[in-house]
């Protein structure tokens, strides 16, 4: 066993230094190195080892709780309608297609169709996150409609399971049960890591912190990630809902941030061995012995997978963003292959079915970063290029000068303008979203679309005649690269800045005004005056 692990590590870093020479994703290694060591020590079997599957599945447990740690409750309710319609909207329309296709074209039984439908529904939660959280494509706008989508994926694996559970009930079995007890297990579960996360966390942390041991603190990171993960277990839901449950716990209290940072390695490294665990499946003879219904059944997937994807997205949104957020949910997920195992286990698919669409579903993965990481590039081709354009941007003054320009039209930014309107103050707005664009500019606001990080961009407005800049972006990445771009270009600018946390101010130079907690936008505007008299 020792040989192999050193064997794994050693081919592992081979193929991937071998890879980056052309610059792919690690993810691909890890999955070669999977079929490499596959064939080299015949270990197709040894992947459906429970013990190995476990250890595999908590490289997702770790992803989904680094991506809880970025979010709390009330930003879950913020993105209520990507998860709770988009995604659920997603999951129900491509079930219920891709099982009358295998009812009337196929000749599956109703049970069988409607297994692989929700199998199909599924995408990639550890490959898309992993390369969204790389390009930082996490924070934009197409980014926040996959997670989105994917945060109401891995729940509905609760139903789908509790699905496959009552297929296989005798006769005398009492369905409603079963589902009663679901819903009190969800209650308990739900109850438990909120009171925990209430009342013990933030005095857990801080206890711990006292000790100044950075052992003990990762070690109370690892236990409350694994412990939440093994209470939703021994209450029948997955590891990673309990893990994404606790991450959004701990992003409640102040040591969020040193609790990612510890984790991340080891989320890293059982990543690695997921990909591994992937590769690991994939059967020449297999893909050879069915060629010609894998290659017609993997394109055919992903397309259809597309269309209701973009379909649905692009009901409130433009081609561009549903375009982005379609593509990069195309591929069949991991739980898809526990689905179908778990199915084929109690004899509810043929083996045969089963093992087409497993080799079909790790197909369409490998397939997936290569997709992700020329997104842009793929988006720029296959949009058409009327569908990308702007409309002619709003063309400023050379003399412009005593303008305020505000920096975001999100909820803030519009009261912002609200305020300088009733002031009747001269202003420009500058926004690098384009649905908040689109709605300025049926608004007939004067504003351009543009990226406030980009010194040309801030140049084009005038920046340097400007009476004052208002941001009303909250996000801290991006804030920090706003200031840097604006000390660039003057440090004597009047610039007042609303910020949610302390741990902001380390980005921002002493001459800039800051205001926390900001309630209402009027603060803002008045503050102008105020620089004016200092």
């Amino acid at each position: 066993m020792l040989g192999i692990l050193v064997a794994t590590l050693l081919i592992a870093i081979l193929v991937n230094l071998f890879l980056k020479r052309f610059n792919l994703p690690t993810i691909i290694g890890y999955i070669l190195t999977g079929t490499i060591i596959a064939y080299l020590f015949d270990l197709h079997d040894v992947v459906h080892n429970e013990h190995l599957k476990e250890i595999a599945e908590f490289g997702i447990v770790f992803l989904m709780f680094t991506i809880g740690l970025e979010f709390s409750f009330p930003a879950l309710m913020k993105m209520k309608k990507e998860v709770f319609f988009t995604g659920s909207l997603q999951i129900v329309v491509t079930t219920l297609v891709v099982m009358l296709v295998c009812l009337y074209f196929l000749d599956y039984g109703f049970k069988a169709a409607m297994i692989i439908g929700a199998a199909l529904a599924l995408s990639s939660t550890a490959i898309v996150l992993k390369t969204f959280n790389e390009t930082r494509e996490i924070n934009r706008h197409h980014g926040r409609r996959v997670l989105g989508i994917l945060i109401m994926q891995d729940i509905a694996v609760i139903p789908i399971l509790l699905m496959i559970s009552i297929f296989v009930l005798e006769s005398n079995a009492s369905i409603g049960l079963i589902i009663g007890e679901t819903l009190l297990a969800a209650l308990a579960l739900i109850s438990i890591l909120l009171l925990v996360g209430k009342y013990l966390l933030q005095p857990f942390f801080e206890h711990v912190s006292r000790s100044k041991s950075s052992e003990l603190f990762v070690g109370s990171v690892l236990s409350i990630a694994m412990g939440a993960s093994y209470l939703a277990h021994e209450f029948g839901f997955s590891y990673s809902l309990g893990a994404f449950i606790a991450g959004m716990l701990i992003a409640e209290t102040n040591f969020k941030h040193q609790a990612e940072a510890d984790l991340t390695p080891f989320r890293n490294l059982l990543l690695g061995v997921f990909f591994i665990t992937v590769g690991m499946q994939i059967k020449f003879s297999l893909i050879f012995a069915h060629f010609s219904t894998i290659m017609i059944l993997l394109p055919l997937l992903l397309g259809l997978k597309y269309v209701i994807i973009y379909a649905i997205v692009r009901l409130d949104t433009n081609k561009r963003v549903a375009f982005k957020t379609a593509v990069s949910l195309v591929q069949i997920g991991e739980f898809s292959l526990a689905i179908l195992e778990l199915a084929r286990n109690n004899k509810l698919i043929d083996p045969s079915s089963s093992q087409i669409l497993i080799v079909t579903i790790v197909l369409s993965m490998i397939l997936t970063p290569l997709i992700l990481k020329n997104l842009s590039s793929i988006t720029a081709r296959l949009v058409r290029k009327g569908d990308m354009e702007l409309p002619a941007p709003l063309l400023v003054d050379a003399d412009k000068s005593g303008h305020i320009l505000v920096l975001g039209f999100g909820s803030l930014g519009k009261a912002i303008v609200q305020e300088l309107k009733q002031q009747q103050r001269d202003y420009l707005i500058l926004e690098h979203n384009f649905t908040h664009f689109q709605e300025g500019k049926q608004q007939g606001e004067p504003i351009i679309y543009g990226n406030a990080a980009q010194k040309v961009i801030l140049e084009a407005v005038k920046i340097k005649t400007t009476e004052a800049i208002i941001i009303a972006i909250d996000n801290p990445e991006k804030l920090a690269l706003i200031y840097q771009v604006l000390n660039d270009l003057n440090h004597d600018m009047k610039t007042i800045v609303k910020l949610s946390r302390v741990e902001e101010l380390e980005n921002l130079a002493p001459q800039h005004v800051v205001i926390q907690n900001l309630e209402v936008a009027k603060a803002l505007v008045a503050k102008i005056d105020k620089l004016d008299q200092g």
